[in-house]
């Protein structure tokens, strides 16, 4: 037997069967690079997606706030009370309704026949401005004073809401503002 043949063949075996140190750091490093990118695609998507649906959420939220808003001032007879986050209108049926915003909470409330419905959540602010109805000579509203109320036609309101995604705020809608006369 020849033994030269035998260490021969012995070492080839073992050259075929066995990585190296160096080839596997390279497919350590190939790996985890690429382990890499499909997370941070997978977390970029996810965060993607929760996004729209709050913008979603929010723009539904603020169309059907705006909606009730909007039919109660129009409907009501007239201004009882005023703070730049807080409105008391006498409705209709002559029963109180007062829509207050609280900046603690971010929420704004509707109280109505002794109940009290949250409007909106989340809100980063909240304004109330009063008008009467006739317009100035430069397209803007005449101002009404604090103790003129009964003058009162034309409520602007305006709100900015937002939301988190983990931890941060990055979701926040654009400016919701409409300027809502009272009709009666």
């Amino acid at each position: 037997m020849n033994v030269t043949s035998t260490q021969n063949a012995a070492a080839t075996n073992r050259s075929r069967s066995a990585m190296t140190l160096l080839e596997m750091l390279v497919a350590v490093t190939i790996a985890t690079v690429a382990f890499a990118a499909i997370g941070s695609l997978t977390v970029f998507t996810a965060r993607s997606f929760v996004a729209l649906a709050n913008y979603g959420d929010l723009d539904d939220a603020s169309r059907t706030a705006l909606d009730i808003l909007s039919r109660d001032v129009r409907q009501s007879r007239s201004l009882t009370a005023y703070t730049p986050t807080q409105i008391s209108l006498v409705a209709n049926d002559n029963s109180p309704l007062t829509y207050s915003y609280n900046s603690s909470t971010g929420n704004l409330t509707r109280q109505s026949g002794g109940t009290t419905k949250v409007m909106l959540t989340q809100c980063d602010y909240l304004n109330f401005k009063i008008y009467q109805r006739n317009p100035s000579n430069n397209w803007s509203w005449y101002p009404v004073s604090s103790n003129q109320l009964s003058t009162t036609k034309l409520i602007d309101v305006s709100w900015k809401c937002s939301r988190q995604i983990m931890g941060q705020k990055v979701n926040t809608e654009s400016v919701q503002t409409a300027k809502i006369v009272i009709r009666n």
